[in-house]
């Protein structure tokens, strides 16, 4: 078991990872001040639920604690407003006070809806994520908690962080093959902007996805969740470093908009999104990436490298200009200066229309 702090400005917060985590969420509530008696509340999915409800609420019944629970659909689709409400609602009926502790049983979905849920009932309270898929390392620190609206992903939100992160990796055990893969794609992400070293890591012990177990596995979950505690620990709110962890996500968002939130797992539409911000950067910048061959090693773990074909690169762009990173309509992408180094830069709209259109034809490679 590994157990460490997450530091912001304005909170500091534990984080339990390793096998059995889960059982040790009733002594962490009592450290949190929340004494038997104390009213959570279980947010999760119909696809966790079957696996992990049960024996999470029996662990906390057999604590003494008041347990409630609220099921949601699984998929991207689920972290709407529709959902977001209906949760609000089964919490009122539920008497959730002040004292109250939601708790986000679940992947990234889960985890951003219940954590937007707590930010706002009586105008905040608290909550635990408790992830179950590898995707949530990186969505389950830091803080950021929102629900989708038709015209962009994560529009709607707030920044809330967690009281603890407890992460079971024996729940990880049932996660699908497409679920994993998506997850990876973060891992890929962190190494890219932050830790060559870690990168080199990847590429010499990660060979399939098959390779994601055991020791690898928790080492890729530990190295992920340390390089985003260190973005967030340095800018919390997004005003300057903490941006450089949308690599890959302004045209992924732009793509799950257009196509349709579940068409392409997270972790898909991201992958494409980091070959297209590579591409960029080898024109902005006026180098190459190519002995990396980043499209080649995407497409071994069975990452998409191209866009789609029915989508319209104009579309894309559009959607790209309403992102949360957009200023005055203008695009903020961003860039790969090296392995390990990243930066975000303002892109013209005639140029980026130019690039989405050439890498469409190339099928993602430069």
């Amino acid at each position: 078991m590994i157990e460490w702090m997450i530091e912001t400005a304005t909170k500091r917060y534990p984080l339990l990872l390793g096998d059995g985590a889960a059982r040790e969420l009733p002594s962490l509530l009592r450290s949190l001040a929340c004494p038997p008696g104390t009213k959570l509340f279980i947010i999760t999915d119909d696809t966790v639920a079957p696996l992990y409800l049960d024996e999470v609420r029996a662990t906390l019944a057999a604590a003494e604690y008041d347990v409630y629970a609220y099921i949601i659909p699984s998929g991207e689709a689920a972290k709407s407003f529709d959902n977001y409400y209906a949760c609000q609602t089964a919490a009122i009926k539920c008497g959730l006070d002040r004292r109250s502790v939601i708790v986000a049983l679940g992947g990234g979905v889960v985890g951003d809806l219940a954590g937007f849920v707590a930010a706002t009932y009586m105008r905040g309270i608290r909550y635990i994520q408790m992830p179950t898929t590898l995707l949530a390392h990186d969505s389950a620190v830091g803080g950021k908690v929102a629900i989708n609206h038709p015209l962009g992903k994560n529009m709607i939100g707030a920044f809330h962080q967690p009281e603890a992160v407890v992460y079971d990796t024996s729940f990880l055990r049932t996660l699908p093959e497409r679920e994993l893969r998506s997850g990876f794609a973060e891992v890929i992400k962190h190494a890219l902007i932050r830790d060559r070293r870690f990168y080199d890591w990847l590429r010499a012990e990660i060979k399939t996805l098959a390779d994601l177990r055991g020791e690898k596995l928790a080492y890729c979950i530990e190295k992920g969740i340390d390089i985003k505690a260190s973005v967030v620990r340095e800018d919390e709110k997004e005003t300057g470093v903490r941006a450089h962890l949308n690599f890959g996500h302004t045209l992924g968002h732009a793509l799950e908009s257009e196509l349709g939130y579940g068409a392409l797992t997270h972790g898909e539409a991201v992958a494409v999104g980091m070959l297209f911000a590579v591409f960029v950067s080898e024109r902005f910048y006026g180098r190459s990436f190519a002995e990396h061959r980043l499209a080649d090693w995407f497409a071994g773990y069975g990452f998409p490298v191209s866009l789609p074909a029915a989508v319209q690169t104009r579309r894309l762009l559009e959607k790209m200009k309403g992102d949360k990173k957009a200023y005055a309509g203008t695009v903020r992408m961003v860039l790969l200066c090296e392995i390990g180094d990243v930066e975000v830069v303002e892109l013209e709209d005639d140029n980026l229309l130019t690039w989405l259109d050439e890498f469409s034809r190339q099928g993602g490679k430069g």
